[in-house]
Protein backbone atom coordinates (compact mmCIF):
# COMPACT_ATOMS: atom_id res chain seq x y z
CA UNK A 1 0.00 0.00 0.00
CA UNK A 2 1.51 3.34 -1.03
CA UNK A 3 1.19 6.48 1.03
CA UNK A 4 0.02 9.55 -0.92
CA UNK A 5 2.19 12.66 -0.67
CA UNK A 6 0.41 15.97 -1.05
CA UNK A 7 1.97 19.28 -1.97
CA UNK A 8 1.24 22.40 0.03
CA UNK A 9 -2.40 23.39 -0.46
CA UNK A 10 -3.47 19.94 -1.72
CA UNK A 11 -5.25 16.95 -0.23
CA UNK A 12 -8.31 16.50 1.89
CA UNK A 13 -8.98 18.81 4.79
CA UNK A 14 -7.74 17.65 8.14
CA UNK A 15 -8.79 18.96 11.52
CA UNK A 16 -6.05 20.47 13.67
CA UNK A 17 -6.07 22.31 16.95
CA UNK A 18 -4.83 25.89 16.81
CA UNK A 19 -4.26 28.36 19.61
CA UNK A 20 -4.29 32.07 18.83
CA UNK A 21 -4.42 35.15 21.01
CA UNK A 22 -8.08 36.12 21.42
CA UNK A 23 -7.49 39.53 19.86
CA UNK A 24 -6.03 37.90 16.74
CA UNK A 25 -8.92 35.45 16.47
CA UNK A 26 -11.46 38.26 16.88
CA UNK A 27 -9.71 40.36 14.22
CA UNK A 28 -9.87 37.44 11.79
CA UNK A 29 -13.57 36.81 12.53
CA UNK A 30 -14.31 40.52 12.08
CA UNK A 31 -12.51 40.56 8.74
CA UNK A 32 -13.73 37.30 7.18
CA UNK A 33 -16.53 35.98 9.36
CA UNK A 34 -16.77 32.74 11.28
CA UNK A 35 -17.43 30.56 8.20
CA UNK A 36 -14.24 31.65 6.39
CA UNK A 37 -11.95 31.51 9.44
CA UNK A 38 -10.27 28.22 8.48
CA UNK A 39 -9.78 29.30 4.85
CA UNK A 40 -8.14 32.52 6.03
CA UNK A 41 -5.75 30.62 8.32
CA UNK A 42 -4.94 28.08 5.56
CA UNK A 43 -4.14 30.86 3.08
CA UNK A 44 -1.94 32.66 5.61
CA UNK A 45 -0.02 29.48 6.42
CA UNK A 46 0.45 28.69 2.72
CA UNK A 47 1.85 32.20 2.11
CA UNK A 48 4.26 31.73 5.01
CA UNK A 49 5.39 28.35 3.70
CA UNK A 50 5.90 29.78 0.21
CA UNK A 51 8.05 32.53 1.70
CA UNK A 52 10.11 30.02 3.67
CA UNK A 53 10.66 27.83 0.60
CA UNK A 54 11.84 30.85 -1.38
CA UNK A 55 14.09 32.00 1.47
CA UNK A 56 15.66 28.52 1.56
CA UNK A 57 16.22 28.64 -2.21
CA UNK A 58 17.80 32.10 -2.02
CA UNK A 59 20.05 31.04 0.87
CA UNK A 60 21.20 28.02 -1.11
CA UNK A 61 21.78 30.17 -4.21
CA UNK A 62 23.78 32.73 -2.22
CA UNK A 63 25.89 30.02 -0.57
CA UNK A 64 26.85 28.76 -4.03
CA UNK A 65 27.11 32.01 -6.01
CA UNK A 66 27.36 34.87 -3.51
CA UNK A 67 25.03 37.60 -2.31
CA UNK A 68 22.11 38.60 -4.51
CA UNK A 69 21.16 42.24 -4.85
CA UNK A 70 17.86 43.44 -3.42
CA UNK A 71 16.60 43.89 -6.97
CA UNK A 72 17.50 40.28 -7.79
CA UNK A 73 15.79 39.04 -4.61
CA UNK A 74 12.61 40.94 -5.49
CA UNK A 75 12.68 39.59 -9.03
CA UNK A 76 13.17 36.05 -7.67
CA UNK A 77 10.07 36.47 -5.50
CA UNK A 78 8.08 37.72 -8.48
CA UNK A 79 9.20 34.84 -10.72
CA UNK A 80 8.62 32.31 -7.94
CA UNK A 81 5.05 33.55 -7.47
CA UNK A 82 4.36 33.58 -11.21
CA UNK A 83 5.65 30.05 -11.73
CA UNK A 84 3.58 28.54 -8.95
CA UNK A 85 0.45 30.46 -9.97
CA UNK A 86 0.85 29.26 -13.57
CA UNK A 87 1.56 25.68 -12.52
CA UNK A 88 -1.13 25.78 -9.82
CA UNK A 89 1.13 23.78 -7.58
CA UNK A 90 3.64 24.00 -4.77
CA UNK A 91 6.84 22.14 -4.15
CA UNK A 92 6.22 18.86 -2.32
CA UNK A 93 6.45 19.13 1.44
CA UNK A 94 9.71 17.69 2.67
Amino acid sequence: MSETTYSIGEGPATRVSLSLPEGTAEAIRARVGKREFSAFIAAAVERELRGQVLDEYLADYESRVGPASEQARQRARQVFDEVFVEEDQWPAAS
